[in-house]
């Protein structure tokens, strides 16, 4: 299956000045498009170490201080929201449930949005006991990061023995209605590829829509190798070998995931599907023509793209008395620098110009 988009191109974008960009345009960029999606992390410190992601030691934290605090998050919500067109909002980190205010952080961006759809993506461990005052605070659906069933590969993968947590809180989770409940795998090389037909039958069984994501160069040990990559179309083939899929006939838009209709194929040819799979392909098939996605840092920087290894300060502003029209124009200055792909002017992680950012994917945000 040949890639959905490649490169955008540049356009002459109706309302943002050649220099920088108008907030009164919203989130756009140099290419045309905008973002209209804030994944917006809350901190970086995360209590797994999962191989693709960071060191089995972890990494030097951030102090409290440096984290954007409630009010501060809160704020940022509010510009987005009602000054650059922000529709939908996704908290990640690291960890979000590291975060002992992170109720008090939901329930003010519900105070002020009623109807923002607020997600959250989580290792889902300490979820349990969280999962319906989250819910009451106006979280509106979760993300579980969940790469195997099997207890030992959990714990190969996660390096913690962690996986009746895990599971756990996915069910306290769906029990308190935090739905669509979607789960996130990553299928690494000769670890847990071969059980991504079972996972994807557990996560049908269940009622979860399950997203299998392409491994990418965003780890701390730096050890991501283009061939090992599992990829979109390895991945197809894995599924197909139990399952019969077909492309979903919902118009895609920005959505980083293709979504496939799901049927067993040792049902009948007339019964009805079981359900949907996604599969996220960042390094084969990019759709980076078609992001809306703007990022925000555990310390309030800006990434337009998640392998960019430029970053704009908005912390400085937050805590130096700028007014909401400062913030926001230096947001949308930010956003219309935004590259074409990839933090350069093409996709392909193994193409010339291609550098790694500087952060992991826990201290980004995804």
């Amino acid at each position: 299956m040949s890639p959905r988009v490649a490169l955008p191109t540049p356009t002459a974008a109706r309302g943002a000045a050649p220099e920088g960009g108008d907030p009164a345009a919203g989130l756009l960029d140099r290419f045309g498009r905008r973002a209209t999606d804030l994944r917006l992390s809350l901190i970086d410190k995360c209590n797994l170490r999962c191989t693709y992601c960071m060191p089995a030691q972890g990494l030097p934290w951030l102090a409290k201080e440096r984290l954007l605090s409630a009010e501060e998050i809160r704020r940022l919500v509010r510009i987005g929201v009602e000054q650059l067109g922000i529709r939908e909002l996704r908290l990640t980190g690291g960890e979000p449930l590291v975060r002992k205010d992170l109720e008090e952080v939901i329930a003010g961006i519900r105070d002020d949005h009623p109807q923002l759809p607020i997600g959250l993506t989580t290792n889902a461990i300490g979820l349990e006991r969280r999962a319906e005052g989250l819910r009451r605070a106006g979280l509106t659906r979760v993300n579980i990061s969940l790469d195997s069933v099997h207890r030992e590969t959990f714990a190969q993968l996660t390096r913690r023995d962690s996986l009746d947590a895990v599971l756990t809180g996915v069910a306290a989770a769906a029990e308190a209605g935090l739905t669509p409940l979607k789960v996130n795998a990553v299928l690494v090389r000769g670890v847990n590829d071969h059980q991504a037909p079972e996972l994807l039958r557990w996560a049908l069984e269940a009622g979860y829509e399950l997203r299998f994501i392409e491994q990418m160069p965003l780890e701390a040990d730096r050890t991501w190798e283009r061939e090992a990559t599992v990829t979109a179309a390895e991945t197809r083939r894995l599924l197909g070998e139990q399952f019969r899929l077909r492309p979903s006939a919902e118009e895609r838009g920005g959505a980083p995931a293709e979504r496939f209709t799901v049927w067993d194929k040792r049902d009948a040819a007339t019964a009805e599907a079981r359900g949907t799979v996604g599969i996220i392909a960042s390094v084969t098939e990019p759709f980076c023509a078609a992001c809306t996605r703007t990022r925000i840092t555990a310390e309030g920087r800006v990434m337009s793209c998640l392998f960019s290894r430029t970053e704009v300060d908005l912390m400085d502003l937050l805590r130096s008395g700028a007014d909401d029209l400062a913030v926001a124009q230096r947001w949308a200055d930010a956003m219309w620098a935004k590259p074409a792909a990839h933090g350069t002017d093409r996709p392909g992680f193994d193409l010339p110009g291609f550098e790694r950012p500087d952060r992991s994917m826990s201290a980004i945000g995804g």
